[in-house]
């Protein structure tokens, strides 16, 4: 049964990721001209059809179509039009530091989440439920480009305990990491607390308690366990945004990750740039989702893939 569930969603995926990059095509080709952003303003009209020409963007939209569908099946995007390298491969060299980003920033924020949720549960509406659900709100609400703006003035620039941005070492991420996982944090714990509240309602942890099975097992091993299909849900759709580029905290902290790549590729109108980068994007987020659909059955033995 697992087989066949897997077989399905891998078939069912060639198409999304098929049907998203080719929307993007369409689009790209429909925001502008980049052999206008490649030349000079005095160049001439025949310069201007020249570069078309080599770059193909002279043919019927159809033949362009059908040059990129050829490409893609063969895993090619052709040479970046803006770095005159290929794009697949430049978009596969800014991917480390993304996924070396996103990593820190879930570990950082998940476990903190879930704890900050389970306490402010265990308690409703006592002084720490209250600042917990005060610094939810403050994570949920915060724009993370002042947030980020804030640490480096205050960690970098006046503490100097830290770099103010660029790429290394643990020293060089702790900012952007923190800075992105302030968000997480209040969206999983506010959703850890009210799942956690309908679980400590149920007969079962009722029974638990009046058997004496410590409060510790009662919370983490019972209550968390049955509350954790809807907190994996949104912890992987918050590591989904952030696999996308953290676009602003990229460009804050001047990190080499594909969001900026993606933005520096759509204002040079780099099709083949952005299309892989798309590609790649969409082939994470189909692995994360198919990863975390099949957690479900591991947590909660009641799923089944039928």
């Amino acid at each position: 049964m697992l087989v066949r569930y897997l077989a399905r969603r891998l078939f069912h995926s060639v198409f999304v990721i098929a049907g998203v990059v080719l929307v993007v095509f369409l689009v790209m080709h429909m925001i502008g001209d980049p052999a206008r952003l490649m030349l000079r303003p005095e160049a001439s009209q025949e310069q201007y059809l020249a570069l078309r020409r080599q770059l193909g963007l002279d043919d019927p939209l159809y033949v362009q179509l059908g040059r990129f569908l050829s490409g893609l099946a063969h895993g090619e995007f052709g040479d970046s039009l803006w770095q005159r390298v290929p794009a697949l491969p430049l978009v596969l060299q800014r991917l480390p530091a993304t996924l070396y980003l996103t990593a820190v920033t879930v570990i950082i924020a998940l476990p903190t989440a879930v704890v900050l949720g389970v306490l402010a549960a265990l308690k409703p509406r006592a002084v720490t439920d209250r600042i917990i659900t005060v610094l939810s709100l403050g994570g949920v609400s915060t724009a993370d480009f002042w947030l980020g703006l804030t640490l480096i003035l205050v960690f970098a620039v006046q503490l100097d305990w830290l770099p103010t941005s660029g790429y290394g070492g643990p020293q060089f991420v702790i900012l952007p990491a923190l800075t992105l996982a302030f968000r997480p944090v209040g969206r999983i714990s506010q959703l850890t607390r009210s799942t956690m509240l309908d679980e400590l309602s149920k007969a079962y942890v009722t029974t638990a308690r009046a058997k004496g099975i410590p409060e510790r097992l009662v919370l983490f091993y019972h209550t968390l366990r049955n509350a954790a299909i809807p907190i994996i849900t949104l912890a992987a759709d918050e590591m989904a945004a952030l696999l996308n580029g953290a676009v602003v905290i990229e460009t804050v902290f001047a990190w080499p990750g594909i969001g900026i790549l993606l933005i520096q590729a759509i204002e040079h109108r780099d099709f083949p740039v952005v299309e892989a980068e798309v590609f790649v994007i969409a082939l994470m987020v189909v692995a994360l989702n198919l990863i975390v659909d099949l957690s479900y059955s591991v947590i909660d033995p009641r799923v089944r893939y039928s």
